[in-house]
């Protein structure tokens, strides 16, 4: 039985699809993989389509109508995820930020060890960044203290979108309950988690910046991440 997916989200990633569904099936753990596509003006989902042909049992792909944020591209994935047998739901970028390599440790921490979400984490062991400007390292490392200080979370990289979750973590969050669409979303489900006392787990990973295609980082984004995590910490002092 196939215990694990990747969803992988995208949106005008020609130039790393393919390379990056080929990279996750070459590592010795087999691993499903689902793009959900925002319907890239690109090709990306035309791509997909063809290594279907080369993958027909282990690629999957849904086209959303229009690009509608990351939280929301990873809740439709996540429920169509949970739909199947899945019992260890991955997230991971399609630009090669995060090593497929490392999928196997994410898949470790929770199969092997105990953990709930495992965190592929760029601040466990110090920064570990590469090709970032300072000023992105330290708003995303300043980002990680401040969540830290606000939520009481002890998770050093709050922001990191490269992550295992049980079956049983994802089953137990109200998909309609979580507000934020960017990387607060990524705040939000941590948090999620941390209030109903899963057991999480950080492995160190090297964080890549892509040097193919576009990031999809705005100011609106920052914003929501840093006005979202006052909101959400005030709203859970008031649902316990």
């Amino acid at each position: 039985m196939q215990d694990a997916v990747v969803i992988i989200p995208t949106y005008n990633e020609i130039e790393n699809i393919e390379a990056i569904v080929d990279a996750v099936f070459s590592q010795e753990k087999a691993f499903h993989i689902l793009v959900v596509d925002d319907n890239s003006p690109d090709g990306t989902a035309d791509k997909v389509r063809e290594l279907q042909l080369k993958y027909p049992s282990r690629l999957f792909l849904k086209v959303r109508e229009e690009k509608s944020g990351l939280g929301t591209a990873y809740i439709y994935g996540f429920k169509w995820c949970l739909e199947r047998t899945y019992q260890y739901i991955f997230e991971m970028d399609a630009d090669f930020s995060h090593n497929p390599k490392d999928l196997i440790r994410l898949y470790n921490a929770c199969h092997l060890k105990g953990a709930a979400l495992s965190i592929g984490s760029r601040y466990v062991k110090g920064i570990n960044v590469v090709n970032w400007p300072l000023s992105r390292i330290i708003l995303s490392y300043g980002a990680s203290i401040y969540v830290r200080t606000i939520t009481g979370m002890r998770v050093k990289d709050s922001t990191a979108g490269f992550i295992c979750y049980r079956r049983s973590v994802l089953e137990s969050i109200n998909f309609d309950d979580i507000k934020f669409i960017g990387y607060a979303f990524q705040i939000e489900m941590k948090f999620k988690a941390y209030l109903k006392q899963f057991k999480i787990v950080e492995v160190p990973v090297i964080f890549t910046d892509r040097t193919k295609g576009q990031s999809k980082l705005s100011s609106s984004i920052i914003s929501e991440a840093i006005f979202g995590v006052i909101s959400m910490k005030f709203k859970s002092l008031f649902n316990k």
